[in-house]
């Protein structure tokens, strides 16, 4: 019974990360979508699967991230939402993965911004999960960067803030230099705090690293001189 679930779901279970990386950097929302749905259903027919149920995290991760840039708010926290009932069955399933615990803590900090007072239901499960992340991979330059994201959207008041936020961005840049994703957050901290000169160098950066991320575009377009 077991094998036949596994064999159905295999087309679904192919969809590579890089795959639905290159469909939020076009944010390519009705691609993220359909992959959404085919993980979605791997993921309910082989429940005891962490693979499966990454994925579909992983998934809901990038189209929260495009909501978020598309400043489509409540579809940002549905997406999160949804990613966290799948990284949470992951990281129960195979605890001492760190980049379980970091998507989960990725989409609490994303399931924030819909509403300052989601602050108080999922900031703790965006520090703890990021935090347990770290400390089971100290050199993961993806977990000290979810950190610095959810910080960025954690107010200062629930002990996050920006200034925070680019501490933990600085060290996932040193962790890895050829971090796009590292620098673009980089300079919406930077942004947030008026040094445009700073933000422009850090999204130059970015775009030479990623040169397909559109939403890197978008905002060095907007970025003051």
């Amino acid at each position: 019974m077991w094998l036949a679930a596994l064999l159905s779901v295999l087309p679904a279970l192919a969809v590579t990360p890089a795959q639905l990386r290159e469909a939020r950097d076009r944010q390519d929302r009705p691609a993220l979508e359909r992959m959404i749905v085919d993980l979605s259903a791997a993921a309910d027919k082989i429940a005891q699967n962490a693979q499966a149920q990454y994925q579909l995290a992983l998934a809901n991760s990038y189209l929260a991230e495009i909501c978020l840039e598309l400043r489509l708010r409540k579809e940002a926290r549905a997406a999160a939402e949804a990613g966290i009932r799948a990284a949470e069955k992951a990281a129960a399933l195979e605890p001492d993965i760190a980049e379980y615990h970091r998507i989960l803590g990725a989409l609490c900090g994303q399931a924030i911004p819909a509403n300052v007072l989601a602050g108080l239901k999922y900031g703790k499960c965006a520090l703890e999960s990021v935090n347990k992340a770290i400390q089971l991979d100290p050199k993961s330059s993806d977990a000290y960067l979810s950190r610095g994201v959810g910080n960025y959207y954690l107010p200062p008041s629930f002990g996050g803030g920006v200034d925070i936020a680019v501490k933990d961005m600085r060290k996932a840049i040193e962790l890895n230099p050829r971090s796009a994703d590292s620098y673009l957050w980089l300079a919406i901290a930077l942004r947030r705090n008026n040094l445009f000169a700073d933000a422009r160098k850090a999204l130059e950066k970015a775009l030479q690293l990623n040169p397909d991320r559109l939403w890197t575009k978008q905002l060095l377009e907007r970025t003051p001189q």
